[in-house]
């Protein structure tokens, strides 16, 4: 019995963990956590409900992968904007690299970070509160380069880091909700155009 037994816990399972994932991501990034019911998820990802508590977790452990495997993925232009070796080319990869992924071909429009949480029950409270902080950290991070840039010279000296780095993530998530609108990359570039008119000199 101890044989069969070790055989059938030593199975590997009968689909793929990544693809899985995946597709759960694209369920929460079109329908924010809440609206995202465990048979919708489930069906996406090919999976009955005893496979994915065993591979993931609950609903929001599940999510919390989730929202990694975006930051890593499409949400990753945030991240790379801040290697750019100028202030406003950080903005301009920042906004530009919103437009790209809150419109990508066949896939959700809008923002995973915004999106995910927009009701907030109680039992959805953790999640909320998970997201809140995720685009909080992307502004100190921001904002950590603008002051940088204030101290190379890069920015002038009477530019205020805090204020620009809320701007641009202000912007970015205008930029997100505008895409759940329906708006489509040009319209979005143009938009961001705008924006950086008001770009410190």
């Amino acid at each position: 019995m101890g044989d069969s037994r070790r055989a059938v816990m030593g199975r590997p399972r009968e689909f793929d963990t990544d693809q899985a994932l995946e597709s759960a991501m694209r369920v929460f990034w079109a329908r924010g956590y809440e609206a995202a019911s465990l048979a919708e998820l489930t069906a996406a990802m090919g999976i009955t409900k005893t496979s994915m508590y065993a591979a993931f977790g609950n609903k929001e452990e599940l999510f919390r992968k989730a929202l990694q495997r975006y930051g890593a993925g499409p949400a990753a232009y945030a991240m790379r904007a801040l290697g750019e070796p100028t202030a406003r080319a950080v903005a301009v990869a920042f906004l530009r690299g919103a437009v790209r992924t809150t419109t990508p071909p066949g896939g959700p429009t809008g923002c995973l970070t915004v999106q995910g949480a927009l009701a907030s029950s109680d039992d959805g409270r953790p999640v909320h509160d998970l997201l809140v902080d995720w685009r909080n950290d992307a502004g100190v991070r921001l904002e950590e380069r603008f002051r940088r840039a204030v101290a190379e010279g890069d920015l002038p000296p009477g530019a205020d880091p805090r204020r620009l780095a809320r701007f641009i993530m202000t912007m970015g998530f205008g930029v997100a909700v505008q895409a759940a609108n329906g708006l489509g990359p040009a319209e979005l570039d143009e938009i961001v155009d705008t924006a950086l008119l008001a770009w410190p000199s």
